[in-house]
């Protein structure tokens, strides 16, 4: 069968293994099997946060980000949400179809409001399900791919299309989220993988950054590496890290080190994961910023131009 898949991401920093491992590769094979549209959230960086930070620098990087890996756009449509104000018209109606408490109870809004850097909550945030929602359904998305932190936002949207068909005739598919089956990577710290907190090797980062970062890598006391992620998660984390990268069992890698301890283990981590960016540096490297807002430019073309026909049609459907 053949989808319409939205995905994306908040410009707010480089892109890091994480992201490759958890989404970027996934997108990469998808686009040749499906229709993909890739979200470039530019308005969604000031849902948790008073101000956008160096948004263009961001933007650019993210784009190059998408290219180094293999995006092709020729096959997606990459595009940036400030570029297509009939995402902005979507959201009215849709805000209409959910009540404030089902927006209170989403945990995803919970869990973002808890960590979020602003002293009270904007109603941007609140509202934020119903804007994926209008980011998703745009489009006629049937597949969303979303860890599972994401899933209760592609339930507003599922909510959002069924109350809409009901209410007015049917537009919209209701979308499916696809789980990804991508292992969880931790930050170097041990902790959660994050762009902010600097526990995290970007796309873009040099070897010596790389091995500067895996040097300072949480491990512990016992020399003797193995494969063991409830009672050694830091070192089976640099362990998993390097099976991602090599394509071998972590048990396997755990195994070869042996008592060679944390400084083989780092060091060969080091040696995989410069080895598996090489080629990504190398079409980072080979690609300007103004071809990728080139890139941008035809892809918001393509999105509008979309946009403004499911618009039309929801305007139709409501009797405007």
């Amino acid at each position: 069968m053949n989808h319409t898949v939205l995905t994306g991401d908040r410009p707010t920093g480089p892109l890091h293994l994480g992201h490759y491992f958890g989404t970027l590769a996934n997108r990469v094979r998808l686009q040749d099997l499906h229709q993909v549209f890739v979200l470039v959230a530019d308005y969604q960086v000031i849902i948790d946060r008073d101000l956008p930070g160096g948004i263009q620098a961001n933007i650019d990087d993210l784009l190059l980000d998408y290219l180094a890996v293999g995006l092709d756009p020729r096959k997606v449509t990459i595009f940036q949400h400030s570029a297509i104000p009939e995402l902005n018209q979507l959201l009215l109606p849709f805000l209409s179809l959910v009540s404030v408490a089902e927006l209170q109870r989403n945990p995803t809004v919970k869990d973002e409001i808890a960590h979020s850097s602003q002293a009270a909550v904007s109603g941007l945030m609140f509202t934020y399900p119903v804007h994926q929602a209008a980011d998703i359904l745009f489009c006629k998305g049937t597949l969303v791919p979303v860890g599972k932190d994401q899933l209760p936002h592609v339930e507003v949207t599922r909510l959002v299309a069924r109350r809409f068909n009901e209410r007015y005739g049917t537009v919209f598919p209701v979308p499916e989220a696809m789980m990804g089956d991508a292992p969880l990577l931790s930050g170097l710290d041990g902790g959660k993988m994050s762009k902010s907190r600097g526990n995290a090797i970007a796309l873009k980062a040099s070897e010596d950054e790389t091995a500067a970062l895996i040097r300072a890598a949480r491990t512990d006391a016992d020399r003797h590496i193995t494969y063991e992620p409830e009672s050694r998660p830091e070192v089976a984390n640099l362990l998993l890290l390097a099976g991602l990268c090599t394509g071998r069992a972590p048990e396997e890698i755990a195994e070869e080190i042996g008592d060679g301890g944390a400084a083989r283990l780092k060091g060969m981590l080091t040696e995989a994961v410069n080895e598996f960016l090489r080629p990504i540096r190398k079409r980072r490297s080979e690609v300007d910023v103004a071809e990728a807002r080139r890139v941008l430019h035809e892809g918001n073309a393509r999105a509008r131009e979309l946009a403004v026909r499911t618009l039309a049609e929801v305007r139709q459907a409501m009797g405007f």
